[in-house]
């Protein structure tokens, strides 16, 4: 059974940096594509960033390209998402997603962590 736990959310002032962290485990890590999604109150759940399973290519969502990163570490089990330059927008739980596909930007992800709050004060 796939396991997906999220860390490293908080508050942070606008202009500010975090780094949420996603550990897998019961997975064959390499298997999977991974993701980070987000939802903000009253909005619908938003694609963030992604790493394809096989040749690590990202993709981000237009909102937080050349302000976010995604990177995963094999030897970890976790994939990372370093998030700078914070705005007040950018306020959501995020989601941690895994899926045996290669394709990244869909809403097709079986597996999802229980999500990790990320607050940015204006």
């Amino acid at each position: 059974q796939v396991q997906l736990v999220e860390s490293g959310g908080g508050l942070v002032q606008n202009g500010g940096s975090l780094r949420l962290s996603c550990e897998a485990s019961g997975v064959t890590f390499s298997t999977y594509t991974m993701a980070w999604f987000r939802q903000a109150p009253g909005k619908e759940r938003e694609f963030v960033a992604g790493v394809r399973r096989t040749t690590g290519t990202t993709y981000y969502g237009d909102s937080v390209k050349g302000r976010f990163t995604i990177s995963r570490d094999y030897a970890q089990n976790t994939v990372y998402l370093q998030m700078n330059s914070l705005e007040p927008e950018d306020t959501a739980v995020y989601y941690c997603a895994a899926r045996l596909g290669t394709t990244v930007i869909t809403a097709q992800y079986d597996n999802w962590g229980q999500g990790t709050q990320v607050t940015v004060s204006s």
